[in-house]
């Protein structure tokens, strides 16, 4: 009897300690440039949708049954859409649809010619071959983009934008008759047949207006797999909000920070900007290693006090108060590189995923390997790395899977002799389904005596 007690009194075995954080080194610079100033609709709150009813509105309020319910925005000229639901079926049924529609009216008397620059639209999983879809797949963390490499409707839609396509779903353009508003489109988001009963939709839009208008987001069930009937979204027009999601922290308030779901209108589709030392017309290598943030937010500035989220023109009462995520938003950046030494240099150009953090550190911070969280998953294009004679390259675009305190892997190389400058560019669409910030890097690459620099 003794044996028992002498096992039971042992104390377990203590579990491994976590890794601490790497520190590595470095500058942490504000990315120059700034937002544009095009308006996106940014639909976004709730994301899970529950009921029917008003997604979101910049139709006027006045003269309507419930006017809360519209935020009265004129779009004119280039404007956005940027729209992200999941939907997770009726509790009573298997095989329910849920209907999303997009609607839009001339602010005046005389018709409106609304074309779509570009556009795509993917659901998570599609339930028959007509819908484009893009499963989360387990990629791996950087694959040659072909075109046909995502994970997640996000990665897909923001890939597909940044390579300026329209999706065959959507049209052209639209004539919009004063009066009433037209349909644009109505699309699916399908549970049937689904393990999980869960599906997700994006949908992102560049348009452009010869006028002022109105623009709406719906959802709706439809009968079976029918959509509604026309009538129905203009009924669903004069009632009030589907229930949103979420709840923000309060703009300045302490404690924990709940960012909440954006459903507004956003201020900046583009975010463009050249990197160069200060008061010079390039960067000198010799900065690296350097960091700049992408997608900066409030308490995630990684040092910098730099936040480059997107203000809200307007926006519902009890939804994000800023589009802290910047999905949607396009980034493209140019970099005047110039060796400025007596040696050569070879630097990589990496995009990573440090640890957040809003107070300079002397670097960034890494996990020793990467965590389990995924917080990117999308595309960055690429020219002027090195290609394979070593001169300047063209343009290439790779799909990266990044995981939380992951650095790199590098995009390319660029190696430069003394006084020798290249161009190069970067571009991407910050992705939904990614969690900011993320970074573009210039690191030191070690020379070895069989690979020097060479000059261009």
């Amino acid at each position: 009897m003794i044996l028992p007690l002498l096992l039971a009194a042992t104390p377990a075995a203590p579990a491994p300690a976590t890794p601490a954080p790497i520190l590595r080194p470095q500058t942490v610079a504000p990315l120059p440039g700034s937002l544009d100033g095009v308006l996106v609709v940014n639909d976004n709150n709730p994301e899970l949708i529950t009921g029917p009813g008003i997604l979101l509105s910049t139709f006027p309020g006045a003269g309507r049954p419930q006017p809360d319910a519209h935020l009265d925005v004129a779009l004119n000229g280039r404007f956005d859409l940027f729209s992200h639901h999941v939907y997770a079926g009726k509790p009573d049924s298997l095989d329910s649809t849920l209907w999303l529609a997009v609607l839009a009216e001339p602010r005046g008397d005389r018709p409106v010619t609304l074309q779509l620059l570009s556009g795509s639209t993917a659901l998570s999983q599609a339930t028959d071959n007509r819908q484009p879809d893009a499963p989360f797949l387990p990629l791996p963390g950087l694959m040659p983009q072909d075109g046909h490499v995502y994970s997640g409707p996000g990665s897909r839609v923001a890939t597909e934008l940044l390579a300026r396509q329209r999706s065959p779903l959507l049209p052209e353009r639209w004539t919009l008759q004063p009066g009433k508003p037209s349909t644009l489109m109505v699309l699916p988001l399908p549970v049937k047949g689904l393990d999980p009963l869960l599906n997700g939709r994006n949908l992102q839009l560049r348009l452009q207006s010869d006028g002022p208008v109105s623009l709406a987001t719906l959802a709706a069930f439809g009968s079976g797999d029918q959509p509604p009937p026309a009538a129905r979204w203009a009924e669903l027009l004069d009632g009030g909000l589907s229930p949103k999601e979420h709840k923000p922290t309060p703009r300045g308030a302490s404690g924990r920070m709940v960012y909440s779901r954006v459903s507004g209108v956003q201020i900046g589709s583009s975010w463009n900007g050249t990197i160069t030392d200060p008061g010079k017309p390039y960067l000198s290598a010799s900065r690296a290693p350097i960091s700049w943030p992408i997608a900066s937010l409030e308490r995630g500035s990684l040092g910098t006090s730099q936040v480059q989220t997107a203000e809200l023109k307007a926006f519902y009462p009890g939804t994000a108060w800023a589009a802290h995520g910047n999905y949607g938003v396009e980034y493209n950046l140019t970099i005047p590189l110039r060796n400025t030494g007596s040696k050569p240099v070879q630097l990589e150009l990496a995009f990573e995923s440090p640890l957040k953090s809003d107070q300079p550190q002397g670097g960034l911070r890494f996990n020793p390997q990467p965590g389990r969280s995924v917080m990117f998953r999308g595309t960055v294009e690429t020219s002027g790395l090195d290609g394979e004679n070593g001169n300047a390259g063209g343009r290439r675009s790779v799909h990266l899977v990044q995981r939380v305190g992951q650095q790199g892997p590098a995009l390319g190389t660029v190696s430069l002799a003394p006084g020798a400058s290249r161009d190069l560019r970067v571009r991407l669409i910050y992705p939904a389904d990614a969690t900011p910030p993320q970074v573009l890097s210039l690191l030191p690459v070690k020379q070895s005596p069989e690979q020097p620099a060479v000059s261009h």
